[in-house]
């Protein structure tokens, strides 16, 4: 029986290399480069230049490197088309940088959204004709209403997880709708030992502001109903008191 393949030495130096890299780095992620085209993932390195650097190696060098450099906790997610961002920007914001740089792209046959794809009724531009079967065939309700298709009631057309079918990719065409994105997809962020999920890195900023908005709200009410002064309230207190002194003076007949 013959011995194990010995690595070549470009191999090793390249493990060696990267693992070096990643130490000097307090924030390490895994992204997923699937479909990702090359003019995007170039264009992203230079915006990060500066804050963060993508290493994009085969999978047997990443996960030589990360268990070289003490990150294993990372090497069950290095799968599909990997690549490493080495980063000193905190994880939050790495992942809503990658979140904003994404943009619309059209469906292709085997593609799979990470949300459901939903048809909302109304009218279309398409005249009647061979569109109308293109359209029932993945399951829409169409009918021609003034010359021209519409869609009568919304359909989510593919649930999140699920492959685009050709069938569903000629109709979301014809329909000009483009349901999937382009750009870097983070899987996995580690900071101090701590592993982030995408899920888990995610922030509905309107939500985040509506959420602070009614917490400073709640703060200042409960600041002056229980009487424990503040110097974003101390002001509102004083005149409220101010104004209460003179009621009662003016109630108790007192001249100033």
């Amino acid at each position: 029986m013959k011995g194990r393949k010995e690595p070549r030495k470009e191999k090793i130096e390249a493990v060696e290399k990267l693992a070096e890299t990643i130490k000097k780095y307090p924030v390490i992620g895994v992204l997923d480069l699937y479909k990702t085209p090359a003019n995007a993932l170039q264009k992203i390195k230079k915006e990060l230049k500066g804050k963060a650097v993508i290493k994009v190696a085969k999978k047997s060098v990443l996960l030589r490197a990360l268990e070289k450099s003490g990150k294993t906790s990372l090497k069950d997610f290095i799968t599909g088309y990997p690549a490493l961002m080495l980063a000193s920007l905190d994880p939050f914001r790495l992942y809503l940088f990658l979140q904003k740089k994404k943009t619309p792209a059209a469906a292709k046959p085997g593609d799979v959204p990470i949300s459901d794809i939903e048809v909302k009724a109304g009218p279309t531009d398409l005249p009647p004709g061979p569109a109308i079967s293109t359209l029932t065939k993945v399951g829409l309700h169409a009918k021609v209403e003034a010359g021209k298709i519409a869609i009568m009631k919304d359909k989510v057309v593919l649930k999140a997880g699920e492959k685009v079918t050709m069938d569903l990719a000629s109709a979301l065409q014809l329909l000009k709708l483009q349901p999937m994105e382009i750009g870097l997809n983070a899987v996995v962020f580690e900071e101090n030992g701590i592993v982030y999920k995408k899920e888990q890195l995610f922030i509905d900023e309107i939500k985040l502001s509506n959420d602070i908005q009614v917490a400073i709200h709640n703060a200042f009410n409960l600041s002056i109903n229980a009487e424990i002064p503040t110097k974003e309230t101390i002001g509102f207190m004083l005149a409220k008191a101010q104004m209460q002194a003179k009621q009662v003076a003016t109630e108790a007949k007192i001249e100033g």
